[in-house]
């Protein structure tokens, strides 16, 4: 686990230009057992559920104030979820931060070696482009930089 200013300082060390937490993602073996203990918890219905095919996933959003828990459940064996799953278990997945201009930052942090999963944004759930940045760059944390489409 990173100590509590890793991940801020990676942030300041690339200038990363946030405006806010997006979301936080959380990795389940099955969305509807998920979803309904989390709208126990949470004493709220999914603000959204969607399945995303492109990352053979199905998604339920709970928006808690200016952020969203994302509940991800793999569909198929292959799926990055399904295998984040037999590796490590159910739980927190990804944090997820919204920019301004997704492909400027994924220039900007290549350039400034950033080991990044992905070099080219790509869609991802509510209607939001998506990119991850390897853990291994980010204190341990996968972290995934969006902006929404259009």
């Amino acid at each position: 686990m990173p100590e509590q200013g890793e991940i801020r300082l990676f942030f300041e060390k690339h200038s990363i230009m946030i405006k806010r937490i997006a979301h936080i993602g959380i990795a389940v073996k099955d969305l509807n057992t998920a979803q309904s203990t989390f709208e126990t918890l949470l004493n709220l219905s999914p603000s959204h559920v969607e399945r995303v095919e492109e990352q053979k996933v199905d998604v339920s959003s709970f928006h808690v104030d200016d952020t969203n828990l994302e509940l991800t459940a793999g569909i198929s064996e292959d799926s990055p979820i399904s295998k984040f799953i037999e590796k490590r278990g159910e739980g927190i997945h990804h944090m997820a931060f919204e920019v301004d201009d997704i492909n400027a930052e994924l220039e900007r942090l290549k350039a400034a070696g950033v080991r990044l999963i992905d070099e080219q944004p790509r869609m991802g759930a509510d209607n939001f482009l998506v990119a991850f940045i390897h853990p291994k760059s980010a204190g341990g944390v996968l972290v995934e930089i969006c902006q929404k489409a259009g």
